[in-house]
């Protein structure tokens, strides 16, 4: 069922036999093998491989279990799927992030814990409770404890979306941030790309690069070569979701960056026999906690702090 049961483990809880398969017509059944009536359910999927597939059988799942009686339903969602289309920015777009929110509510999810959010808006979507945790305390205590001269560095923002999350991070570690900028040579849209910084000057600095998503690659890859050729010392790359599933990983092995560091909200296993600069960090003691908290009714607000840094960071 699940590509995360690591936070299980670190809980000391089994995971409890599913049996999900297809039928020849492509309709997905579930079996839970133990009752759950009166029970509080964490269900564990994220939004990786065929994304489809994964968010149709976690609704089955929470369904299944509510009509089982469960007490209450947790969806433990450490990459929310279809979080990119969370506004109208052209005619006739959907609001997917919002449809899979009203789905989730739908099927009988009470609550939802979800890692990184593409936009923090996407919580309003929902009529319960939503639980977005944060990578940054991770990375930060990746920065501080893997990366050679971080103390000289400066955290870079690959476009002005990131802003929040790069200063955030610049002032944690006391160093000073940059943002770049991706536009166009020309107004066609099908003109070739480029990246200016707009702001900050990462000459003879180690440079951070800092993002929510990696799909296609192109974006990482013009930042790149654009902080190389500004002069940067080294550069590394930190982002919470590494999807990749566009991207050419021969290219990243060639740019000239240290390394790509990235959560396993998705797994990576595949994308790291393909590339030895990727670096996969863990993040079951986060989510381990935050369903160790929710079970017992505590706050869940420490995760949100240095909990994570004076925990210690895992690289799978």
């Amino acid at each position: 069922m699940s590509p995360h049961p690591l936070p299980l483990y670190r809980l000391n809880v089994p995971l409890v036999p599913v049996t999900a398969k297809k039928f020849s017509n492509g309709e997905i059944n579930v079996k839970i093998s133990e009752s759950v009536r009166d029970e509080d359910v964490f269900i564990i999927q994220s939004g990786c491989d065929d994304v489809n597939d994964n968010l149709m059988e976690l609704l089955i799942l929470i369904s299944a279990c509510k009509t089982a009686s469960a007490r209450r339903i947790t969806a433990v969602i450490p990459c929310f799927p279809y979080a990119r289309m969370d506004k109208k920015d052209k005619s006739r777009a959907p609001i997917t992030a919002k449809l899979v929110a009203n789905m989730l509510v739908v099927a009988g999810c009470d609550h939802v814990i979800t890692m990184d959010l593409h936009a923090s808006q996407i919580q309003g979507f929902f009529d319960i409770p939503v639980d977005n945790l944060f990578s940054e305390p991770l990375m930060i205590g990746y920065i501080k404890a893997q990366i050679p001269g971080s103390q000289n560095g400066i955290i870079v923002s690959p476009d002005a979306g990131g802003v929040k999350r790069v200063t955030a991070i610049a002032d944690k570690l006391g160093v000073e941030f940059a943002i770049i900028h991706k536009k166009r040579n020309g107004r066609s849209l099908s003109a070739p790309e480029h990246m200016e910084i707009l702001v900050g000057d990462v000459k003879d600095k180690v440079a951070i690069l800092v993002d929510d998503m990696i799909d296609t690659g192109k974006t990482l890859t013009l930042a790149v070569k654009t902080l190389h050729e500004k002069g940067a010392k080294s550069v590394h790359a930190l982002i919470s979701h590494g999807l990749l599933s566009e991207t050419n990983m021969a290219l990243i092995e060639e740019l000239p960056m240290k390394q790509l560091v990235v959560t396993n909200t998705i797994p990576q296993a595949q994308h790291q026999n393909m590339c030895k600069k990727l670096v996969t960090i863990d993040i079951s003691p986060t989510i381990a906690e935050s369903i160790r908290r929710t079970h017992n009714g505590e706050s869940i607000s420490l995760l949100f702090g240095e909990w994570a840094e004076t925990t210690g960071v895992e690289v799978l």
